[in-house]
């Protein structure tokens, strides 16, 4: 293995059975926004950070004040019904045989330490009137107990299937006896998109009844960004774009 495991805080190991949450930054960077609110709204620590090769060579100041290397943020988090883990990070590697290689090395990792279920969070375009919420299994015994659950599991999306990192954690989990589905919601943005987020979060609160905290302030978090981006002009620009909920896209 090449993907180098630094365990925080004290921890050696994942609790065993868990469900994991991973999104990278994607289409409308709905699913990482997603589990970045998660992380905000709950109590919680950083497990390990996973530093695989093929992340882009760029070290930033962590919340310690210390450069760090690129890596993705392993976290635990407590929630009213128990805990979940989360998997994000800022970047993808670059070249499509270092993806490759590296969802290999991650669903070994999530194997090796007894992880159950990997949920996927993505964007996927579509029309602005739309805006549906729902997974995509890969295997028909996962999609079975998703809809048993109340899932909106599609068979017929994407038509176009999916690439990337993401993609292939989400697929991959049949070969290593684990459970893993990606969990879509639409947008029509190429930007951070606040309330497809929050969609997300509560689709993934009403299905699976992970005690999650849902976020309420959609509208709140974009008036903030209008009001930093346009102070001037900020009442017209926040009327107009709150005056459909769910339209705008930032």
């Amino acid at each position: 293995m090449t993907m180098r495991i630094e365990w925080r805080n004290g921890a050696s190991t994942l609790p065993d059975g868990a469900t994991l949450l991973v999104a990278f930054p994607g289409v409308a960077n709905l699913g990482k926004v997603a589990v970045d609110s998660i992380g905000n709204l709950h109590d919680g620590v950083e497990l390990a950070r996973l530093h695989p090769i093929g992340l882009p060579p760029h070290a930033e100041l962590d919340e310690d004040g210390l450069l760090a290397p690129p890596h993705y943020s392993l976290r635990r988090i407590d929630t009213e019904t128990g805990h979940l883990l989360t998997l994000t990070g800022k970047a993808q590697p670059n070249e499509p045989g270092q993806q490759s290689t590296l969802a290999d090395e991650l669903m070994t990792f999530f194997h090796n330490e007894g992880l159950s279920t990997v949920l996927v969070l993505a964007g996927m375009i579509d029309k602005p009137d739309v805006k549906e919420t729902f997974a995509v299994a890969s295997s028909s015994s996962f999609r079975i107990d998703m809809e048993s659950l109340g899932v909106d599991v599609r068979r017929d999306a994407p038509r176009s299937g999916a690439i990337g990192l993401a993609a292939l954690l989400a697929s991959m989990g049949p070969l290593y006896d684990m459970n893993s589905a990606c969990v879509i919601a639409t947008t029509v943005g190429n930007s951070e998109d606040i309330l497809g987020s929050q969609r997300l979060i509560e689709h993934l609160e009403d299905w699976f009844n992970f005690g999650l905290t849902v976020p309420k302030d959609g509208d709140a978090w974009l008036r903030q960004r209008l009001e930093a981006r346009a102070p001037k002009v900020k009442d017209d620009l926040v009327k107009e774009m709150t005056a459909s909920h769910d339209a705008f896209y930032m």
